[in-house]
């Protein structure tokens, strides 16, 4: 397992990486998963949460709002329904999208996946507020 992992990600707006890496950790619909190079290939649905990239010695930390997760033998790739730099969120950004979410939550259908879908994105965006 030498070398390093080539990895994308990709939301509508723009691409925001397209690098080698050490190590990505990314929030699956599952729970977190991390991938190093070499990984067994897989496709993962991703739940609103941080993606953390690992190169050398720092940390990238992205926000993503879902999206799905590809692991080929060409790397990674995270397309992203939203994606934004951990460093260019406020405290009132977050508590906009909480509000938004909370919101949501209560105007969600009676689908039981809706209501874990709001859910899953208002207790994310808590987490990164309490880690901000």
């Amino acid at each position: 397992m030498a070398g390093k992992l080539h990895f994308n990600l990709v939301s509508p707006e723009k691409e925001l990486i397209s690098e080698e890496v050490d190590m990505v950790e990314a929030p699956g619909a599952e729970g977190v998963f991390g991938v190093l190079p070499g990984h067994a290939p897989l496709m993962s649905v991703l739940a609103p949460g941080v993606v953390k990239v690992r190169n050398g010695g720092s940390e990238t930390r992205i926000f993503v709002r879902g999206g799905f997760a590809e692991v080929s033998p060409a790397g990674l790739t995270i397309l992203a329904e939203e994606a934004i730099n951990v460093v260019d969120l406020s405290r009132d950004m977050i508590a906009e999208r909480i509000k938004n979410a909370e919101q949501d939550l209560a105007d969600a259908d009676a689908t039981q996946e809706t209501r874990e879908a709001a859910e899953a994105t208002l207790a994310r965006m808590k987490e990164l507020q309490a880690a901000l």
